[in-house]
């Protein structure tokens, strides 16, 4: 399969399972009426029951002076700090575990439309496929970030050793200095960007596979490792898709945003805008879903259910047939088992 041909099949699919976007959106306006019910609501009863006094922070100065000295705000207003805290927590938690069901359930879909392209879109299959989903790519998502954070560990160590070989320089030569400075910088933004891309090109090459095998989060991220070495075009292909998707994503804001700086009805506009912006962003992130699904299956599920049958166990295998002799005996006639009749001599002795 070509990339052209996986992608036009990404678009086919999705467009045929835009209800997918409907649901994203959807979420979006939870999320948002989430924040103010979680977050909003019982910061606002607290200042109306408890009466707080936070007059002192009507200049922009005084919130400034928060951030320089906020030992003396904390001390002043902990319980208002933790309630905070906690509020945000929650709603952090809820926004995360809405988003991972909502994803899972859209991933079985996509995945289910490719094995079965004329099961038709229903909120009940929606639901059975990110029930089925939920917990397992909770745990390789829970797997990945683990990975991510080692890999930003090592990064950070590589930063450093990069700092003190600057600064060792620094005192010996500045031009010498200034030269390794940009040469390491540009040496770790590229590895930086690299492993970043690959990462993310495993992540989502484990989805497939973790939909289409039914692996843990472990044999997930192993077999995506090895098939993208192997395949090593799945991985331009997933760049050629995260390139088109950030540019997609950047022509939606430019168009978008200056309808924000109309005074009267940018304010009006803006919510639908920015609804719209991220129906968009969801549709292009569903494309490149499907894209990476089904290239994945017609390289490594399809070819796999394709391949020749060895032969049946408990029977041997022949190449150009035996050559026995009870094989290239000539076939007896039929009813030749048979006892002959005596003879006519016999009879008469």
């Amino acid at each position: 399969m070509t990339f052209a041909d996986a992608i036009r099949t990404g678009f086919h699919l999705i467009n045929r399972r835009l209800q997918l976007v409907g649901v994203q959106a959807v979420l979006m306006v939870i999320n948002c009426i989430s924040f103010f019910v979680v977050v909003g609501i019982p910061l606002f009863i607290a200042f109306v029951i408890f009466g707080l006094d936070l007059t002192g922070l009507t200049h922009v100065k005084d919130i400034f002076g928060i951030f320089s000295s906020p030992s003396d705000f904390i001390a002043k207003y902990l319980w208002l700090v933790l309630m905070v805290v906690i509020c945000i927590l929650l709603y952090v938690l809820l926004v995360t575990t809405l988003g991972l069901f909502v994803f899972s359930g859209s991933a079985g879909m996509v995945g289910r439309s490719i094995l079965e392209p004329s099961l038709p879109f229903s909120m009940k299959s929606f639901f059975t496929e990110a029930k089925e989903l939920f917990f397992p790519i909770m745990w390789y998502t829970l797997f990945v970030s683990l990975v991510f954070l080692a890999i930003a560990f090592m990064l950070g160590l590589f930063g450093g050793g990069v700092a003190a070989i600057v600064s060792a320089a620094k005192s010996q030569d500045s031009t010498l200095a200034l030269f390794l400075g940009i040469f390491f910088s540009l040496v770790l933004a590229l590895v930086a960007v690299t492993i970043l891309l690959g990462m993310l090109a495993v992540t989502v090459y484990g989805i497939a596979v973790l939909f289409f095998k039914r692996e843990g989060a472990w044999l997930s991220f192993k077999e995506a490792c090895v098939f993208l070495w192997k395949r090593q075009n799945a991985f331009w292909l997933y760049a050629l898709l995260f390139l088109g998707y950030i540019i997609g994503s950047f022509i939606t804001m430019v168009i978008s945003y200056p309808f924000h700086l109309l005074p009267i009805i940018g304010t009006l506009i803006s919510f639908p805008l920015q609804l719209l912006s991220y129906m968009v962003q969801g549709y292009l992130g569903l494309v490149v879903l499907a894209v990476i699904f089904t290239y994945y299956y017609e390289l490594e599920i399809k070819k796999a259910e394709a391949a020749p049958a060895g032969p049946v166990a408990g029977t041997p295998a022949t190449t150009g047939g035996s050559t026995t002799p009870d094989d290239t005996s000539p076939a007896q006639a039929p009813g030749s088992d048979e006892p002959l009749p005596p003879s006519d001599e016999k009879l008469e002795g």
